[in-house]
């Protein structure tokens, strides 16, 4: 999705729970929504990236208790030891990352609320029904089952499995039902709002069977925001969270700063909330007078064994142990060219391993590493000029221009995966390519040396796409290839290369010196 002019591309994934330590599906979110941020900084746009941690509710609380410690003594202590270190991991390039606890998010969430009180769309009532402390979310008699099993005795959510509570308390709620027809509007007239289209068929449907009026505050606990017209309320902590994408970026506290970077462009997320920021999210936007983000986007769960990861499954992966064994650029790329980005995809250390040697260390790697070491046998390690293009250079040529367009066609669609395979055409192009032209052969051959050159020169340009295109992917690897090609002095930084230029042939100047680096995917034995 390109920005209106002078709109910044802004793009948020979920404020995760603090209530244990990152798994990889948060990872997964965090890095897709990272790879595309990044592309769109290599289009030139204006970009922000949001993400961050949700520390209020229930469960945080019961959690903290759990541990012998205040809720925010655990925030800090997960902040610190597990989610920032994360970011590093996986090697995340956020422009912001949002805690609840922070006073920005105080100012901005009281100011919201107070608009919305003034405005009339909140009142107080009384709620009694069931609630999950585990999904933090009030649940519908209609989704209320007997638990089998482990939760025999239990009632269970229909929505997640999660066990409930029945609750009995003075709320204030939210006048939600007034806006079922705006939202089914809304999913009419712009239908890309929700996608994919599984859930958009699962919202609209949740939407027509009726919305009721949903509690807003929670008045039996105390760690959250204290409401601000009165403070014998806390906010609901779902409330209270969806309001990060606006606190974030200056509602409440710095109005030029929201109005440059609001509405969002894409709000990414896990199919499980999706009717959070599909239904809940844009009716307080409505109510509030705010335009709602232009699209949210609901992607699958990673399965383990055809399961989805739990910690009673004892199933979760930690992102640090695939980065410790695979390194973070091979982390992203998996993750990216594996899994159909809003399906579910099954994930497994033998898939890793064996797309980790297959697509990137024999693929890739080793095509950057024989072109470099070509270079240094045949030209001394000094780019040659090249001699006249035939076919064969032109199939290149036009790989790269193909692949270019549907890899940027496929980032706007939210496709990275589509946008990794139409890349990868560049990679099995140029390998093709080597094996046919086979310079190792015509180096021997008299009066071939611009041929040779040629093939060569050919070669090098290709990774200099490569470098550019996979740069938002595998950044590492990328930087050491554009370091092997010399590329710096005479194009400058990676990152300030535009992919509307990638398909310019020649960039690489006559006696750029190229040089071997250590190998970008190194072997591994596992």
């Amino acid at each position: 999705m390109k920005p209106v002019p002078d709109q910044t591309f802004y793009v948020t994934t979920p404020i995760y729970y603090v209530n244990d330590a990152p798994h990889i599906g948060h990872g997964y979110t965090t890095v897709m929504g990272d790879i595309i941020t990044r592309w769109h900084r290599q289009r030139g746009e204006d970009v922000w990236y949001l993400t961050g941690t949700d520390e209020h509710g229930l469960k945080v609380l019961r959690k903290a208790e759990q541990n012998g410690m205040t809720p925010q003594e655990w925030a800090d202590r997960l902040i610190e030891t597990e989610w920032m270190p994360l970011l590093e991991t996986i090697d995340v390039a956020n422009d912001d990352f949002i805690r609840t606890t922070e006073e920005r998010h105080l100012v901005g969430s009281k100011a919201f609320w107070q608009d919305l009180y003034d405005r009339g769309a909140v009142y107080k009532g009384e709620f009694s029904g069931w609630y999950s402390v585990g999904a933090e979310e009030f649940v519908g008699d209609d989704d209320v089952l007997d638990g089998e099993g482990e939760d025999e005795g239990f009632k269970v959510s229909a929505l997640d499995g999660s066990r409930l509570e029945h609750v009995t308390e003075e709320n204030y709620f939210f006048k939600l039902s007034e806006y079922q027809q705006a939202l089914l509007d809304l999913y009419e007239q712009n239908p890309d709002f929700i996608q994919p289209a599984s859930a958009r068929n699962e919202v609209i449907s949740f939407v027509q069977r009726g919305l009721k009026d949903l509690s807003m505050s929670r008045s039996t606990f105390d760690w959250g925001i204290q409401v601000p017209w009165d403070e014998k309320h806390v906010m609901y902590v779902w409330i209270e969270a969806l309001l990060n994408y606006v606190t974030a970026i200056g509602y409440g506290t710095d109005q030029d700063a929201f109005e440059k970077r609001w509405p969002a462009s894409i709000h990414l997320v896990g199919k499980d909330i999706a009717r959070f920021h599909a239904v809940i999210w844009p009716a307080m936007l409505m109510a509030a007078g705010q335009p709602v983000p232009h699209q949210v986007f609901a992607h699958g769960w990673l399965l383990v064994g055809g399961q989805k990861m739990s910690k009673s499954k004892a199933n979760g992966i930690r992102p640090d142990e695939i980065v410790g064994t695979f390194g973070s650029d091979a982390y992203r790329y998996y993750f990216a060219r594996a899994i159909t980005f809003g399906s579910d995809g099954s994930i497994s250390w033998e898939d890793i391993h064996a797309r980790y040697h297959a697509e990137l260390a024999n693929g890739f790697g080793n095509l950057a590493s024989r072109v470099a070491s070509m270079i240094g046998s045949y030209f001394d390690g000094s780019l040659p000029a090249a001699g006249e293009l035939t076919d064969a250079e032109q199939r290149v040529v036009g790989t790269i221009e193909s692949a270019v367009a549907d890899a940027d066609a496929a980032i706007e669609a939210v496709a990275p995966q589509d946008a990794l395979a139409a890349i990868w055409r560049v990679v099995d192009e140029l390998n093709g390519y080597l094996t046919e032209q086979a310079p190792w052969k015509v180096a021997k051959e008299e009066g071939q040396r611009e041929r040779l050159a040629t093939i060569l020169v050919t070669a090098a340009e290709g990774l200099r796409a490569l470098a550019v295109l996979l740069n938002p992917v595998m950044p590492k690897a990328c930087a050491s290839l554009w370091e092997s090609l010399g590329a710096e002095p005479a194009l400058g930084n990676l990152a300030d290369q535009r992919i509307a230029d990638v398909a310019r042939w020649g960039q690489l100047p006559e006696g750029t010196t190229i040089t071997k680096v250590p190998s970008l995917f190194p072997r591994i034995e596992t």
